[in-house]
């Protein structure tokens, strides 16, 4: 058996270390960001914040050596969000450090490295700060664990990638999709321009609730999960935003919990307290909470309220923060005052030849990203602990 040496983070590295202690000159429009840790996500460096723009001149005065083979980790106020440096013009903040990888090592494998339970365990037991967390440089480098040889590194890697790949492309395509969908929305319902700009005669102007129920979901802390029931997790605004549960979900009992109240994918969902939002639910089966919306209709099909629901979106956010003393919110009267434009029968069935494929594609895919995250994560801890061989893989 092929023999997994024990290293520590440090030794596999060129140089690993944090950003600028201080803010560098911001201006409108710089072409470099300033990249703290709310700027790493999902793998890629964001731009989060407009303001916090800098130049050319800043830059030099504070460059790192970041190349092709380096890691951000952030380890200042939020920890352990991640990405892979790709040639993005930046100014590395203390919020993130970097770890360039030495060319006897995969830099892929390092990065899932750090994302096993191991590495998160070891980084949770060593975070200082009691409000704001911190990870200090020398927790960075004395982590250790076993690698494997380069061959085995790069197949384990490779494996992982292929399922961020696959998900990265199913987003993408989903982006163009929406796009795609939202245009051609517009193009009927907005603009009329397959009737030369105006409303054809025999369609009707309505009102959101016209169209579709709006189902205020329940305090679902009052239904606890009875003793020994495993527990169903609790649909609220943080999970609509991220798109799934996690281990820090609410659970609540799905005995007690009435079928209307119980969301699945493919259901539309409008968060309209604190931060406004509509989207079609695709983690799984959950309860929905209070404050949130699950859209249904027993006359027209999805793509028409969920596309009518968005299209009021913008309004529904101004008016909720216009009327805002602490948490801005819609009242459900706003429903009977957002107009819709309903057509008749046989321009629906046209436009739905167009519109309801592309919303099922686009449900379809975020369904199977749930389930290729799933395969990755299951994986990930057990090809990293030699649990399982990449040849069974």
């Amino acid at each position: 058996m092929e023999e997994w040496k024990e290293c520590k983070l440090e030794d596999l590295c060129d140089d690993l270390s944090d950003g600028l202690h201080k803010a560098p000159k911001f201006v409108e429009n710089g072409e470099y960001i300033f990249v703290n840790a709310k700027n790493l996500s999902n793998g890629k460096i964001v731009d989060v914040d407009k303001q916090k723009h800098t130049t050319y001149d800043e830059y030099l005065k504070y460059k790192i050596d970041l190349n092709e083979r380096t890691i951000l980790y952030s380890i200042d106020g939020t920890i352990g969000n991640l990405a892979k440096y790709n040639n993005e013009k930046c100014v590395l903040g203390k919020g993130a450090c970097y770890l360039n990888i030495k060319r006897e090592v995969s830099s892929d494998y390092i990065y899932y490295q750090l994302q096993t339970p191991h590495f998160k365990r070891y980084i949770h037991h060593l975070t200082t700060g009691s409000t704001i967390g911190h990870i200090s440089l020398k927790t960075m480098r004395n982590y250790s664990f076993f690698l494997p040889p380069l061959p085995t590194q790069q197949k384990i890697a490779a494996i992982l990638s292929s399922l961020d790949d696959k998900i990265e492309l199913n987003n993408k395509i989903n982006t163009n999709l929406e796009q795609q969908a939202q245009a051609i929305f517009k193009n009927w319902f907005v603009d009329f321009e397959p009737f030369g700009g105006k409303m054809p005669d025999g369609w009707k102007v309505g009102k959101l609730s016209d169209i579709a129920d709006y189902l205020n979901g329940l305090a679902m802390q009052k239904f606890r999960p009875l003793e020994d029931e495993e527990g169903l997790p609790v649909l609220k605004i943080k999970e609509l935003r991220q798109g799934c549960y996690d281990e820090s979900s609410e659970l609540c009992s799905p005995s007690k919990v009435k079928p209307e109240y119980i969301i699945n994918d493919g259901d539309v969902i409008f968060s309209w307290s604190g931060s406004l939002l509509v989207d079609i639910w695709c983690g799984g089966t959950c309860g929905l909470n209070q404050h949130l919306f699950k859209v249904t209709s027993q006359k027209y099909d999805k793509w028409f309220y969920y596309l009518w629901t968005k299209h009021h979106l913008d309004r529904f956010i101004f008016l909720a923060a216009d009327k805002a003393t602490t948490m801005g919110h819609i009242k459900r009267e706003e429903l009977d005052k957002a107009e819709v434009v309903i057509p008749t029968l046989n321009n629906y069935t046209k436009i739905q030849m167009m519109l309801s494929p592309i919303i099922d594609t686009i449900i379809n895919n975020r369904v199977e990203n749930r389930k290729l995250a799933s395969l990755r994560d299951y994986l990930l801890p057990e090809l990293m602990s030699s649990n399982i061989s990449v040849e069974d893989v």
